[in-house]
Formats: structure tokens, sequence, C-alpha cells
């Protein structure tokens, strides 16, 4: 038996908001601040929604991903990094994917894939098979 545990930490989600509750991080500093405070408890996974720091609503861009990734490697060059990959609220396969664009550190570890279509409270997040085998 192993003694190993994966604790995968998501500091952000898609849903929150500060009006929500002001304890959720939604700029980039916030979410680099929270990862490394999960980390020092014991992480050893992150799985990140980048946000638009004016709007708090959940953004796809690589760049945003990508200071998000380059804040967290430099006080855990080795944590799992995951990076959201949803259809809840971006259709198009190029946003979905943008993240996956990164290169060299900043290039996440993983991508999440859901195989299926999900219906949440007010939307449905669609995956077709097509959309599943190309961000495959």
């Amino acid at each position: 038996m192993s003694d190993k545990l994966i604790v995968n930490f998501t500091p952000t989600g898609m849903i929150p908001t500060k009006k929500m509750t002001p304890h959720v991080p939604v700029s980039v500093s916030e979410i680099i601040d929270d990862v490394h405070r999960a980390t020092e408890a014991g992480i050893t996974m992150v799985h990140l929604h980048a946000r638009d720091e004016i709007t708090e609503e959940p953004n796809y861009k690589k760049e945003i991903y990508g200071e998000i990734i380059n804040g967290i490697r430099k006080f855990d060059p080795f944590l799992v990094i995951c990076v959201s990959l949803s259809g809840r609220n971006f259709k198009e396969l190029k946003q979905r994917a943008d993240a996956l664009h990164l290169e060299g550190d900043l290039k996440p570890d993983m991508g999440s894939l859901t195989l299926s279509s999900l219906n949440f409270n007010k939307v449905a997040s669609m995956n077709s098979p097509e959309m599943i085998q190309n961000l495959a």
C-alpha cells in the first residue's frame, strides 16, 4: 500500500464572484496567493480557472493562464497544474484549447476533459464527440 496522496485544489471555479463571497480569488495575484497557501497545506495538484479581473467572469485566454502558471511555478515548479477547458462558457475549440498553446514552463501539465455534456443550474456544457477528440 502506498502512502502517497493526490490532493487536487480548485481555488476559483466558474461561478463564485466577490459579491457572492469576498473570499473567492479572481485576480491573477489572488489566485497565485491562494495556491501558494494551499501548497503549504499539502496540495499536490491545482485545477485552474482563469477570470477577467474587472468583470470576474471566466476567461479562456492563455495570457491570463500564463500569468497564473508563471506565478505558481516561481514557488513550486513541481506542482501539477491543470487548466479548465470547460464548455460551460466557451463553445469554440479555439477558445477552449487556448491555454494548451502555452509553451515552456508556462505550459500546463494537464487540461480538464469532460467526456460528456452536462446540465448545470442555468446552462449546459456541451461536449460533442468531435470536441472531445479535438481537445484530447
